[in-house]
Formats: structure tokens, C-alpha cells, sequence
């Protein structure tokens, strides 16, 4: 889990062109949007893609979307719970 929150905070900052900000800077705990990393819809949307491009996981309505976008370790527990299994 730790190596795909790793992963994760690498992935976001390039997604999101975060220029400021290193994977250190990013609390696996700290909500992301809003306050916290601050991420907004538009950053939302561009996570989901990623999801879907580089883990095959969607996330089917906005209800599972505000726990799943809560912070970066429950992005990866929903991604290690739904991805397809190869």
C-alpha cells in the first residue's frame, strides 16, 4: 500500500502540474479537496481520468467520489479494492 501512496503523490503532482509541491509536501492522511492539497472539481475530474487510463477504475457516482477523492490513502485502498486483477 505504501509503494501505490508513493505512487499516487508522484502521479497527482505531475496530472495536476503542481510545481510547488513534492510528494513529501502531500500527507497521505490530509483531505485533498478543498482544504488540504485544495484540489477542486476541475482536479477531480483530471484524478478520475487517471484512474481510469493507468489503473482501470471508475468511480460510479459523486457520493463514492467524496470518500474515494478524501485523501491520497483512501484513493489507493478504493483503487487496491477495484482495479481489475491481472
Amino acid at each position: 500500500m505504501d509503494e501505490l501512496i508513493a505512487k499516487l503523490k508522484e502521479q497527482i503532482i505531475e496530472t495536476l502540474n503542481l510545481s510547488d509541491v513534492t510528494p513529501d509536501d502531500i500527507d497521505p492522511d490530509a483531505r485533498l479537496v478543498g482544504e488540504g492539497l485544495g484540489l477542486d472539481s476541475i482536479d477531480t475530474l483530471e484524478l478520475l481520468v487517471l484512474l481510469e487510463k493507468e489503473y482501470g477504475v471508475t468511480v460510479p457516482d459523486v457520493n463514492v467520489g467524496r470518500q474515494v477523492f478524501s485523501s491520497v490513502r483512501a484513493l489507493a485502498e478504493y483503487i487496491e479494492k477495484n482495479r481489475p486483477q491481472t
